[in-house]
């Protein structure tokens, strides 16, 4: 069946608190108003406000709490009206969540899922379109997911929740209204699994979240071409499903790595540097990132297509290794 990325979410949420009296939803607006992207529509009346619960503008408070009921034996989900937020329950996510299953010794655990949009939409400016994600992979004890599909959005997400571990799982907001294939029935898609969602030969291009529709989107023109481009999605950015990326940059012998986050420090300087030590025998020429720029995301909207990459640069990447 064909379902929007978020209905896809909607569903595995609803999924699973059927499923697992356990699982309850909180965060800013996410009951009567239905979430600030209405991903929780029709919670409220189905599981009532014991398990859909509306919290004030306090995104450590809650967070905390959430921390403490998943110490406690439930499975909170935790929605940040966008991960931004998230900045301010950092010290809970990092102090806390991540660090009291080792810092017990094995004797608590803290299954949560932390969860809302990321990455640039429009106009949003500088406070409200970061890509976090290689701040929430540095910490041990975090698991970090990055889906770019509907049927990866709920395959995964329905992972994430029954998952021991907490897991922050960012939902490009562009990506909220995209459709797709979701099967029907029951599944789910094992965290930490790449996959490709292209074949080719010629170049291994990288791409997660609403940068793989960019990466698809240039295979296509470069197809034309002649040239057919490998495209793989890690969907998992912690942990890193390095075997699926090195064997294919073993077939092709070039990689690109497209991520919207800044460059110094990013996600793709961890991947490049991972296959360099794997793989270095295999490539042919050196790795090549197409990344956002350096900067606080601006306001005008030419300077923030400039400042986030774009169709030209894909295919220019890909075909400098050419």
């Amino acid at each position: 069946m064909v379902l929007s990325y978020r209905e896809a979410l909607n569903q595995a949420m609803r999924e699973e608190m059927r499923r697992d009296p356990r699982v309850f939803l909180i965060g800013e607006e996410v009951a009567y108003y239905q979430g600030a992207f209405k991903v929780s529509k029709g919670f409220i009346e189905e599981f009532g406000p014991r398990r859909v619960i509306d919290t004030p503008i306090t995104e450590a408070g809650f967070t905390g709490l959430a921390i403490g009921a998943a110490m406690a034996g439930l499975r909170p989900i935790v929605e940040l009206m966008t991960m931004n937020f998230g900045i301010v329950a950092l010290d809970q996510i990092v102090n806390n969540a991540a660090k009291i299953r080792y810092m017990s010794g094995g004797q608590l655990s803290v299954p949560m899922v932390i969860r809302g949009p990321g990455s640039a939409a429009h106009q949003l400016a500088a406070q409200h379109s970061q890509s976090l994600e290689a701040w929430f992979c540095h910490v041990p004890g975090l698991k970090v997911i990055v889906p770019a599909t509907p049927r990866d959005a709920k395959g995964l997400l329905k992972s994430a929740i029954r998952d021991p571990n907490p897991v922050i799982f960012i939902e490009a907001q562009l990506l909220y209204g995209t459709k797709g294939e979701v099967p029907e029935g029951e599944y789910t898609i094992p965290i930490g699994v790449a996959e490709v969602k292209r074949p080719g030969h010629a170049v291994t291009v990288v791409a997660y979240s609403k940068m793989l529709l960019l990466a698809l989107e240039a295979a296509e023109h470069l197809s034309r071409e002649g040239i057919e481009i490998e495209v793989i999605d890690p969907r998992t950015l912690k942990p890193l499903d390095l075997e699926t990326i090195v064997t294919s940059v073993k077939k092709t012998g070039r990689l690109v790595i497209v991520e919207e986050g800044w460059r110094f420090c990013g996600l793709g300087a961890q991947i490049a540097e991972s296959v360099y030590a794997t793989a270095f025998d295999y490539l042919d020429a050196p790795i090549v990132r197409v990344t956002g720029a350096d900067v606080p995301m601006p306001y005008s909207r030419p300077l923030e297509d400039a400042a986030i990459p774009d169709l030209p640069r894909v295919i220019e990447a890909v075909k400098s290794l050419c």
